[in-house]
Order: C-alpha cells, then sequence, then structure tokens
C-alpha cells in the first residue's frame, strides 16, 4: 500500500491552463521503506540460503564408524559439488570429479534416504572387491589403509572374510549383492554405483550389510571439520539438538570442544 498523500482535485473550471497543479501547502513526510536497501538484502539472503544448499551443507558425525579420521562429534561442511554430474559448460568450469577409490563420501542411506551416511569409497564401478582376514583386496592388489582400525582381536566369518555366507541379518540390497554380483569370490561392483566401507572396520554399517551405494545417492564430499565436540553419540543422533546436548555445551563448550581438530580439513587417501 502505497504511503503517499494525495489532494483532491479541483474542479475543471478553476485551473488555470498550462500550468501545473500547485502544491499543497503543507505536505506531511511518510518516510517510504528503502525499497533499494530491501531488495540488496532480500538477493543477499536467498543468494546465502542457495549457496548454502547447493553448495556446501553442514553435517555432525554421530557415531564411530568412520574413527580415527571422523570423530564422534565432528561438525564438518560437506562439498556438494565435487561429485555433482557435469554438464556440456559446467565440466569447464567447475572441477566435478566422479568418486574415486580412498574419497571420504557423504550419501544417502540406501536403506532409508531421510538418513544420511558418511563412509569410505573402497570400490568403484567394474573394481572386483573381497576381503581376507580383515585386509582389503580391490582388483586383487592387497590395500596398505593407514587410515583405518581394527578394535577386535578375532575374526568374524561374514565381517572379515568377505563375500561370505552371512551370520547377521543383512538388508535385501545385501542379498542382491551376494547373489548377483560376486564373481570367482569377489564382489563386482556394477555400473553406476559405489562400495563404501567405515575406517572402523569391526564397528561399520557399511555396504558388506546393506549393498552398494547408488551414484545419485552421494550428496559430496567432507572439505573441513568446523567445530568438534566431545559429546556421545545418543545425543548428536536426533534430528534436533535436545535440551540436554544444548545445556552440556552451555556449560562445557570449552572443555569438552577438540580445539586441535578445530578447521581441520579433510582428505581422501588414493587407492591405486
Amino acid at each position: 500500500m502505497s504511503l503517499e498523500k494525495t489532494t483532491e482535485p479541483l474542479p475543471p473550471s478553476s485551473l488555470p491552463e498550462l500550468t501545473p497543479a500547485p502544491e499543497p501547502a503543507a505536505r506531511e513526510i511518510y518516510h517510504e521503506p528503502p525499497r533499494g536497501t530491501i531488495a540488496e538484502w532480500t538477493i543477499t539472503i536467498l543468494l546465502l540460503l542457495f549457496l548454502t544448499s547447493m553448495l556446501v551443507q553442514a553435517f555432525v558425525i554421530p557415531t564411530g564408524s568412520m574413527e580415527d579420521s571422523l570423530l564422534i562429534g565432528d561438525h564438518l561442511l560437506v562439498d556438494k559439488l565435487a561429485f555433482a554430474p557435469s554438464g556440456p559448460v559446467s565440466k569447464y568450469v567447475l572441477p566435478y570429479t566422479p568418486p574415486a577409490r580412498g574419497d571420504i563420501i557423504v550419501f544417502r542411506y540406501p536403506v532409508d534416504i531421510r538418513q544420511t551416511f558418511v563412509k569410505r569409497c573402497m570400490g568403484v564401478p567394474g573394481d572386483r572387491v573381497r576381503v581376507v582376514n580383515k585386509q582389503v583386496y580391490v582388483n586383487g592388489v592387497k590395500l596398505d589403509e593407514p587410515y583405518k582400525v581394527h578394535k577386535t582381536d578375532y575374526i568374524d566369518s561374514y565381517r572379515d572374510n568377505f563375500p561370505s555366507e552371512p551370520n547377521v541379518m543383512v538388508d535385501s540390497r545385501a542379498i542382491d549383492m551376494l547373489q548377483n554380483h560376486v564373481v570367482n569370490g569377489e564382489v563386482v561392483v556394477p555400473p553406476n554405483s559405489y562400495f563404501a566401507m567405515g575406517d572402523n572396520r569391526d564397528s561399520s554399517l557399511d555396504s558388506r550389510y546393506w549393498g552398494f551405494v547408488p551414484r545419485e545417492n552421494i550428496i559430496g564430499k567432507p572439505l573441513i571439520i568446523y567445530w568438534s565436540y566431545d559429546a556421545p553419540s545418543d545425543q548428536l543422533q536426533t534430528s534436533s539438538l535436545g535440551l540436554d546436548h544444548i545445556l552440556d555445551v552451555g556449560r562445557n563448550f570449552f572443555v569438552k570442544t577438540r580445539w586441535r581438530r578445530t578447521f581441520m580439513l579433510i582428505h581422501g587417501y588414493p587407492i591405486k
């Protein structure tokens, strides 16, 4: 609604010819909204929202499946353009790359896409993957994996010698993988799919248990840890911050913040 003050028009007979209508003797001053400033801020906010949702996104690590590369309570910024499909022009401008062996990837959990997982890419389309006594082989080559940890000493017949007959309940996608994508004792990664494993090999719900990661499920790769806070896993697995977590941060921010991990860059480990 316009805030400008208007005046009643004079009768036609009293209007002088070819002269502008006189200004009112007194005009009230109204302060209209600074439209240019509002427009600038609106555009700025929209751009920030676009950049946040389309270029980077914040995530928190709620479980220990990627220890000790990523810890419970690490807050990450994820590059959503790193693995984006390239177009005819953008492929010459933006550094799009397909996921590679050794990359840490963030993706929608194939069993429930409302959940987001982070794992290490161990196999790309066409790769042959197997595990023998906890040791991973890709395309027949024994991998050197300085990032992985084993926190149990015993050998599990399925987890540590894969592929084999499952000794636990696995998802139907894993059953399909074992029935239709195993050749000569190795899992063969199909097109547009990836095989992912956690660095904490003995405590990771990964492709061994729910099958391949579809290409379209991959969101991006983590860039940096912008904050790391030593919180229990149950406080971080909810969709929103609970009161207990907020109070804990308020009381222990300086004590429980892992300052050495703040602004730590995250790199993959190339697997040839």
